[in-house]
């Protein structure tokens, strides 16, 4: 069993190796699809009314039939969590720091956002204003910002993925820079990946959800809800259950004291 577990391991890790450059998985379903692709390519031709299928207009989507539609878990989750949490709030200004971009333009429908990311997002957009800057020293007073989110952001800073100096402490320190900004009596909701510590260079470190509870020592928490290994997402979780989890994602709403 346990040579099994190895074996498999380390096909992963050759996958994430690989994977940047060659989508292994990808190539390997594709063969068949191809097939099913000319297949429906032939057929759509002698239906009748069919339009004219020119040789450089051939545009193949062979990875789309699929029974469900796909969805990754932790940020699906994560922004309706964090977005419901939000309008319940009835703020009428927040900042976000480095979150997803679909996130942070559906809250602009909501109230008026500033986005904080080295990479800025350069959109026009009611409500909305993006500013160039780093987590680890964000351009902001303390105990300034009312409401605050950080959504599956702090476990990459130090690593260098998107640009940033690398740093060992990069996440205790983010998640300091986020207390320190944050006002008192005001609302933070923050996400990271949960359960058994580890960094997974460079893409992101994994840590306990006692850690996160650890870095924000002097907040309040109001809640921790999350997502499991299985996808499944639960409100209000035992922080145990995240504990136990190999990559889930813990979700964090914390409030500073007055």
């Amino acid at each position: 069993m346990r040579f099994k577990k190895h074996c498999y391991n380390f096909a992963h890790f050759v996958f994430r190796l690989i994977q940047p450059i060659l989508d292994i998985r990808a190539l390997l379903f594709s063969f068949p699809r191809y097939i099913e692709f000319i297949k429906d390519r032939g057929k759509y031709s002698k239906m009748e009314g069919a339009e004219r299928i020119n040789l450089l207009d051939i545009y193949p989507c062979i990875h789309d039939k699929t029974q469900t539609t796909s969805f990754d878990s932790h940020y699906f989750y994560q922004d309706i969590w964090a977005f419901q949490r939000i309008f319940k709030s009835k703020v009428n200004y927040h900042v976000d720091i480095g979150s997803r971009v679909d996130f942070v333009g559906f809250l602009t429908t909501i109230t008026k956002v500033t986005f904080i990311d080295i990479r800025p997002l350069k959109v026009t957009l009611e409500n909305f204003e993006s500013i160039e800057g780093d987590i680890l020293s964000l351009p902001f007073k303390d105990n300034s910002v009312e409401s605050l989110s950080c959504l599956h952001v702090a476990e990459h800073i130090g690593l260098g993925r998107y640009g940033d100096l690398l740093n060992p402490q990069g996440t205790k320190k983010a998640t300091k820079e986020l207390s320190r900004v944050l006002a008192p009596g005001g609302n933070l909701y923050f996400s990271v990946p949960v359960g058994n510590p580890r960094l997974c260079f460079n893409a992101h470190r994994i840590h306990s959800p006692e850690q996160i509870l650890d870095y924000f020592d002097d907040l309040d928490l109001i809640e921790v809800s999350g997502i499991n290994d299985n996808g499944i997402f639960t409100q209000k979780i035992d922080i145990k259950r995240l504990s136990n989890c190999y990559y889930g994602c813990g979700l964090f709403w914390f409030k500073k004291p007055k």
